[in-house]
């Protein structure tokens, strides 16, 4: 195991320095349709482009190396010495992931299905026994959601950036995805009767849930 994580690491590694590569940062697709992924090297002309995926919480997992080679699902291809193409065919929900092409910032793939149950976001109050202490948590579930979204929290609508914590999308069974944020709150605030709200934003996806005192009320926006 060791061998091998040192083996990825030098490969993705290899060609790091002051040599920009360049990739489209996010691509949607449909279920079943190809997505066509470009990656330019720059300056880099006596290597070929090694293709990686990485889904949210996993390690990088190798899947073509250069041009020409082809599994049942991903295809390189190259059109100069820098500018290289990988094509994933029959895409699926599972195949949602950033894509990295040698070391930079990879591209977000990201597979809709309108065979997916729609997402759904809930928040829960703190437990009665945290309201018995200084501080108390509410907690923000995502679930049946696509991987790469960003989750905030207002109170009494406005944006707070501080007592937030958010885990990394974690893929269950059917393919989708759950992601949980904590908003830690002074318990004097929340006898206060104030709203506190979660808000997603994700690839065409909006949704708030919002919470106030002992009840709670589930609001979704589509736009």
């Amino acid at each position: 195991m060791l061998v091998t994580l040192c083996a990825l690491i030098t490969a993705l590694t290899c060609v790091s320095g002051v040599t920009v590569v360049t990739q489209k940062p996010v691509l949607s697709v449909s279920k079943g349709e190809t997505a066509t992924m470009d990656c330019n090297l720059g300056t880099v002309t006596d290597s070929a482009a090694r293709w990686y995926k990485q889904i949210p919480g996993g390690v990088p997992q190798y899947v073509l190396y250069g041009s020409g080679f082809s599994s049942p699902k991903f295809t390189s291809t190259h059109q100069s010495t820098s500018d290289y193409r990988l094509i994933i065919s029959n895409v699926e929900e599972g195949d949602s992931a950033v894509y990295y092409c040698q070391t930079w910032d990879g591209t977000k793939l990201i597979v809709t299905s309108s065979s997916l149950p729609p997402p759904v976001l809930t928040v829960f109050p703190p437990s009665s026994a945290e309201l018995q202490s200084d501080t108390a948590s509410l907690v923000c579930l995502s679930s049946q959601s696509v991987p790469f979204v960003d989750v905030s929290w207002l109170v009494a609508g406005s944006p707070v950036s501080s007592g937030i914590s958010t885990s990394t999308a974690v893929q269950r069974p059917d393919q989708t995805y759950q992601i949980s944020s904590s908003l830690t709150i002074q318990t004097s605030d929340w006898n206060m009767n104030k709203v506190y709200t979660c808000k997603q934003t994700g690839q065409n996806q909006h949704l708030k849930s919002a919470l106030q005192s002992f009840w709670y009320f589930f609001v979704p926006v589509y736009m």
